[in-house]
């Protein structure tokens, strides 16, 4: 469990650049990103090494216990890979790779975790955006928000110059609650999740 002071917010969903510019101006936030904290960028005639789906996401988590502002933003998730290939399993007709892509993505972030390369944030926000599009299965507000309610916020940001006070408002919102349960017992709750249900119908993880 995370002890910093600085309470830190994944962001995942509709977040842009301008979006995280005008939250960035607020004097009790700041934004961590992966490329502040990861390695240098490959010299000439080098091969660019692929980074693991978790990578970027823990990176971004690390710089982000280095500050001390109210709240740190992190746009970059070490679940991000796995939320995608949730989401494609469910795809029965696009070609995905289905349960195996999406084991292999939780191998490697379980992999990952184990080692203490990343913790998850304390809490996920999943931003909507404007016209809100039918994207299929979430793994936010699917099993993560089933097992641990009070950790996954849903905040609707319309393009107009007043969204960051909108979220910054949903940030102060935000409600106490039970930690995550260890990242394993999560991943099994996805399994067994059916992406067809409410969040608040399924069982959440012990």
């Amino acid at each position: 469990m995370r002890r910093e002071s600085s309470t830190v917010v994944a962001l995942v969903g509709a977040v842009g650049d301008e979006l995280l510019a005008g939250l960035g101006r607020s004097s009790n936030v700041s934004i961590a990103r992966a490329a502040e904290a990861g390695p240098d960028q490959p010299k000439a005639g080098e091969a660019r090494v692929e980074r693991p789906g978790w990578e970027a996401g823990a990176l971004a988590m690390r710089e982000a216990a280095r500050r001390r502002s109210t709240y740190v933003l992190v746009p970059d998730d070490p679940l991000a890979s796995v939320a995608a290939a949730w989401r494609a399993m469910w795809d029965v007709q696009g070609g995905s790779p289905g349960a195996t892509g999406f084991e292999e993505e939780v191998a490697d972030a379980l992999a990952a975790w184990r080692e203490k390369r990343f913790e998850l944030p304390d809490y996920y926000l999943v931003v909507a955006p404007a016209q809100p599009i039918n994207t299929g299965p979430d793994l936010y507000l699917g099993p993560l928000r089933a097992a641990r309610p009070h950790r996954v916020a849903v905040a609707g940001v319309a393009e107009r110059p007043g969204q960051a006070a909108s979220l910054l408002d949903t940030l102060r919102s935000l409600k106490h609650g039970p930690w995550w349960p260890p990242l394993d017992q999560l991943m099994d709750a996805a399994r067994h999740f059916y992406a067809g249900g409410l969040a608040e119908t399924q069982l959440a993880a012990p």
